[in-house]
């Protein structure tokens, strides 16, 4: 079922302009809590990381 390039642009445009687009505040917003959400995930694994190889470290020098 093949569908017109024009036919799929129209209907493209229109699902568009059903979107609701968060605003510029809600945009900060919701990239500010990624980044720092990043940030102590990124912190967490890297602590645990260092721990672990210590941990190995320990047990292969016996």
């Amino acid at each position: 079922m093949a569908v017109s390039a024009g036919k799929f642009i129209k209907e493209v445009k229109t699902e568009l302009k059903q979107v609701t687009w968060p605003t510029k505040q809600e945009v900060i917003r919701m990239t500010t809590a990624v980044i720092a959400i990043s940030l102590v995930a990124g912190i967490y694994l890297g602590l645990l990381d260092f721990g672990f190889t210590k941990l190995i470290e320990l047990i292969v020098k016996k």
